[in-house]
């Protein structure tokens, strides 16, 4: 088989390797499909040398198909269709003991701190599987894991429906908020500044505003009356976006911290302050979500085909992160069987 490892210093190498047994606990996996992420950008760009071992097999939003059994473990046969919550915890930290085990303090995220699914055949941990309904094609079932991620920045937010959400930042992941947060009744509104994400929202029936040419704050306050965003999350990752993110907010109003920001950032604390508002952390999901995430993609509810921008077979993989790094791209699968047999 073919496996996509990232070596350092932005570069890819494409490595035959042979197959293993899963170990006792283990199930292997015939990886179907495996997405492209932001994450897996900030690996390649080199932000996550520090943690990642290299040679690095990644990935982590996928989808396959059972290849073998390891011994002890029980409820899963070859042939069944899976997708992967990729958070392996060690049940003993603060974090655990207090019912996080998804942010567990000694987290092993699968695909960045072990190997991930950019590999034809995959040994994960049984308990990391979700089983696939028979109707959900593997290629939209590769978008469970951003999907999961989605429903638990809302979940995390409580949005309620009837109330009026911002998103700052188009991209696949603020795209999907914006689905899920539709999706629980809310009044959306894109903040996005590229023409093409503008536009690809527009076609989903968002409303956006183009932060260059509109003043977002005005417009947010005729939107909403005078009162402000219940529930503003910050997905882009900018700096520009976080000064200003504060000021979008109603009084009592919620922040959801999406995005991943590589350094730290200045924060309006005065605006925090001044109308009591509530900042949150949202870093992964917990299984809850990714249940959520399967029924919403099996249900249609989400756009799959609009998302998927297209599929490319394993060898292309730094072709794809060309593109992903040049944003013409929302969602870019790798279809890791086609030319992954060597």
């Amino acid at each position: 088989m073919l496996t996509v490892n990232y070596v350092g210093d932005r570069t890819l190498d494409v490595r035959t390797a042979e197959p293993t047994p899963p170990p006792p606990g283990q199930v292997q996996i015939r990886v179907a499909y495996t997405g492209l992420c932001g994450t897996d950008l900030h690996i390649l760009h080199g932000s996550m040398d520090a943690r990642v071992r290299m040679p690095l097999v990644f990935g982590h939003e996928m989808s396959g198909t059972i290849a073998a059994v390891g011994e002890g473990v029980t409820g899963w046969s070859i042939g069944d269709a899976v997708t992967v919550m990729p958070l392996d915890w060690d049940g003993t930290c603060p974090a655990c003991r207090a019912g996080n085990e998804h942010i567990c303090q000694n987290l092993n995220f699968i695909g960045i701190d072990s190997p991930g699914s950019l590999q034809g055949s995959w040994n994960v941990p049984a308990e990391t599987l979700l089983a696939l309904p028979a109707g959900l094609a593997l290629d939209h079932a590769a978008l469970v894991e951003p999907v999961a991620v989605a429903v638990h920045d809302v979940r995390r937010s409580e949005l309620a429906a009837g109330q009026k959400a911002v998103i700052i930042g188009g991209g696949p992941i603020g795209t999907l908020i914006a689905t899920v947060a539709r999706h629980t009744g809310a009044d959306v509104t894109v903040i996005e500044i590229d023409e093409g994400r503008r536009a690809q929202a527009e076609s989903l029936g968002f409303t956006t505003v183009d932060p260059a040419a509109i003043d977002q704050v005005a417009w947010v306050e005729e939107w909403t009356d005078g009162v402000g965003a219940d529930v503003v999350f910050e997905v882009s990752g900018a700096a520009a976006a976080v000064r200003g993110m504060t000021a979008l907010a109603k009084v009592r109003g919620t922040i959801v911290v999406v995005a991943i920001h590589p350094t730290p950032r200045e924060v309006d604390l005065q605006r925090v302050f001044w109308r009591e508002l509530r900042l949150l952390g949202a870093r992964v999901y917990q299984r809850v979500d990714f249940e959520r995430a399967i029924e919403l993609l099996a249900d249609g509810a989400i756009p799959t085909d609009q998302v998927i921008t297209r599929i490319v077979p394993l060898s292309d993989t730094a072709d794809a992160f060309t593109e992903l790094e040049a944003g013409r791209a929302m969602k870019i699968l790798i279809d890791v069987q086609a030319g992954s047999n060597a």
